[in-house]
């Protein structure tokens, strides 16, 4: 069996009878003597000493300049050098990296005493080294796992988004077909409604993917209340012909502009707004409203439907997460919300949500908005 750190000590230079009288005193560590250094670099790559005695006069002598290349070597990085030497060679040899001197007329089992503390520093640290190696294997297991993960997500997003568009697009020709009957039309919109959430749970996990992993950058705009209501209008739209039997009402308070990105500030609110849709019955209410409150914009969402249940409440915004009520038994991933707070985040914003069950929801979402120092680095547009 190879020794490890602790259980092996080397002697260079010393009396003959050093090694065996430092190992009398040392129980279960094995002492060796070397003969040069060049034994010492010589040494096999999976030999490491936990500590090497080096004793006054042993070649080369020129210790304040041989030991540092030692310590750098590799196999001897964790190694401590204890040197026996004369007492006015002792500051030089401790910058030079030794890390105990001592009397070269030290007694064995004083000297035996020192080692072992060496020893057991060393196994302390190969301790730690290993843990280390774990770590560090366990993480590069991780990145490998997230970067397969990150294509896998990117490959299905890309390889499904094309075809679900041309899907949307079929059902629209057919839905403008005055052949076709009342009822299918029924269907051909809940088949419409349907394809276009999957489109939106496709997008919402690459986007979250690229805003965890920083890769997603906002394309930021002054944004006025105009170009807001436009915004407003394009994420109803997003959302589809479900909203046809809701009650959705639109307030847009007077604002400064606001600093955001529109194409995810649109991706947002069809999110919120598809998440009242789902929480609501037909005929339900839903209120798309701004106010300015200091020197934020809040823009909430709030429907009557049948509310969150609070213990829901805390884990809401995470992926993968989503109340355990819902009216339609519809799927979802949870990544609509997840990514609604990423990107409020983004923005410097934050978003929350009120509920009481039986009686509806209210996301809101607080997006700072602009002041003068801003407009030198966005775009105006009204």
């Amino acid at each position: 069996m190879i020794p490890g750190p602790g259980e092996l000590l080397l002697v260079l230079g010393g009396p003959p009878e050093l090694p065996s009288r430092l190992e009398a005193e040392l129980i279960g560590v094995s002492v060796r003597p070397v003969t040069d250094v060049e034994m010492l670099l010589r040494l096999p790559e999976q030999t490491r000493p936990g500590a090497v005695v080096i004793v006054s006069g042993a070649a080369p002598g020129n210790w304040t300049e041989v030991l540092p290349l030692l310590r750098r070597h590799h196999g001897l990085e964790g190694t401590s050098w204890l040197l026996l030497d004369r007492p006015d060679q002792w500051p030089s040899l401790l910058e030079a990296g030794a890390d105990v001197t001592l009397p070269v007329s030290t007694p064995p089992h004083l000297l035996a005493a020192q080692a072992e503390a060496l020893l057991r520093r060393a196994t302390a640290q190969e301790a730690l080294r290993f843990q280390l190696r774990q770590v560090e294997s366990a993480l590069e297991g991780w990145e490998r796992e997230e970067r397969v993960r990150d294509q896998l997500v990117h490959m299905l997003v890309h390889d499904l988004k094309n075809p679900i568009t041309a899907i949307l697009g079929l059902l629209e020709v057919v839905a403008d077909d005055p052949r076709l009957p009342p009822d299918a039309k029924d269907l051909l919109e809940v088949a419409r409604d349907e394809t276009s959430h999957l489109l939106h749970l496709s997008l919402n996990m690459l986007d979250v993917r690229k805003i965890q992993a920083g890769k997603m950058h906002l394309k930021r705009e002054l944004l006025s209340r105009d170009h807001l209501e436009q915004i407003v209008q394009q994420s109803l739209g997003d959302v589809g012909a479900g909203l046809s039997d809701r009650q959705v009402s639109i307030g847009l308070a007077p604002m400064s502009p606001l600093s955001a990105d529109p194409t995810m500030l649109r991706r947002v609110l069809a999110n919120l707004l598809s998440n009242a849709l789902k929480h609501t019955t037909q005929r339900g209410s839903i209120q798309l409203e701004t106010q300015v409150s200091g020197h934020e914009l809040l823009l909430s969402v709030t429907d009557d439907g049948e509310g969150i249940p609070a213990e829901d409440i805390p884990r809401l915004f995470a992926a993968f997460e989503q109340s355990r009520l819902t009216l339609h038994g519809r799927f979802d991933t949870g990544m609509g919300l997840a990514f609604c707070k990423l990107a409020a985040e983004e923005h410097g914003g934050r978003i929350w949500v009120e509920s009481e069950r039986g009686r509806g929801s209210k996301f809101t979402l607080a997006l700072p908005l602009s002041g003068q120092d801003d407009q030198d680095d966005v775009e105006l547009l009204f």
